[in-house]
């Protein structure tokens, strides 16, 4: 197939490419920099100018290709504090790229986030379904729930949609993420923290192994599936504090619930929340296996505590 992928150059997207290129498919990556376009040729993939809010090329990238996978978000408006606004846009980037496979029976892929769906349970795939409500969610996570919904809603003007969600940290070297987050926090602090009692789960995967259920979802998911790229189900963040603490030698300590905002910064929302989540139903459908290391074992390889070099 040929395949259009948006973020194709980001964390993920830099793994789904090969994995695509590795079983056949020809790729054509959204750049919005010299530097992508320079990383999608060197990866074998075919470069299409554009950016996220460029909706012209996102609908003319979509309706000359044999199948779409979404993972561009704006993480970096998110993380400055404007969800909503990364939210917004990537519902228009969708509702253009459905435009243009309506009718057409291809695949559609898109990202979306697994935390929040459940809170307090495990969560699986039938959680968080069109129709179900929402009403814990803040106004941007809503949004981009919608927008997982809109997806699977275009089942219904044959197009192939389907959601992988992902979980808070998606792992391995070169991370940039949580993880890497919580790693420079405590190096700023002098201490590794967990919120409470520190018996909160996140749900992890490994990148890799995120990038191969993306290229199972594209080559065989149902249409209006909803998938988990979960391969660790629930990891205490106190045991993600005392792998942290233990290679850069410092404190493991619990901060209090008022206390977190202080020490975590904008992280502490996500930190405090308890999101465990199931892949059973995905690996039964899609026979999808996680074969990389889980979070505690790929945090004890040692990279994420690589002294960064100036």
């Amino acid at each position: 197939m040929r395949v259009f992928v948006t973020g194709a150059s980001g964390w993920i997207g830099s793994a789904v490419v090969p994995e695509l290129i590795g079983a056949g498919h020809q790729v054509v990556g959204l750049a919005r920099s010299e530097a992508s376009a320079a990383a999608l040729t060197a990866a074998g993939a075919e470069v299409y100018p554009g950016t996220l809010d460029d909706l012209d090329s996102l609908r003319s990238a979509a309706a000359e290709s044999d199948g779409v996978i979404h993972l561009a978000f704006k993480h970096d408006r998110a993380f400055s504090g404007d969800f909503q606004g990364a939210a917004d846009a990537d519902r228009r980037a969708v509702e253009t790229i459905g435009e243009a496979l309506a009718g057409s029976g291809r695949p559609f892929v898109i990202a979306s986030g697994i935390l929040g769906i459940a809170p307090g349970r495990v969560g699986t795939e039938e959680d968080a379904r069109p129709g179900q409500g929402m009403a814990h969610l803040n106004a941007g996570p809503r949004t981009r729930l919608a927008t997982a919904h809109l997806t699977l809603s275009l089942a219904s003007r044959d197009v192939r949609s389907s959601v992988v969600r992902l979980p808070p940290t998606v792992h391995g070297e070169g991370d940039n993420g949580f993880m890497a987050t919580l790693v420079s926090i405590a190096r700023a602090n002098g201490a590794s923290g967990y919120i409470g009692d520190g018996t909160n789960r996140w749900p992890a995967v490994h990148r890799l192994d995120a990038a191969h259920l993306f290229r199972l979802a594209l080559e065989k998911a149902s249409a209006g599936s909803v998938l988990h790229a979960v391969a660790d189900e629930g990891v205490p963040i106190r045991a993600i504090a005392e792998v942290i603490g233990r290679h850069l030698d410092l404190p493991v300590v619990a901060i209090p619930p008022e206390g977190s905002g202080e020490h975590f910064n904008w992280l502490a929302g996500f930190l405090a929340i308890d999101g465990p989540a199931s892949s059973a139903l995905t690996r039964e459908l899609m026979g999808w296996q996680p074969t990389l290391p889980g979070l505690i074992d790929d945090l004890d390889k040692g990279h994420y505590f690589d002294t960064p070099t100036a």
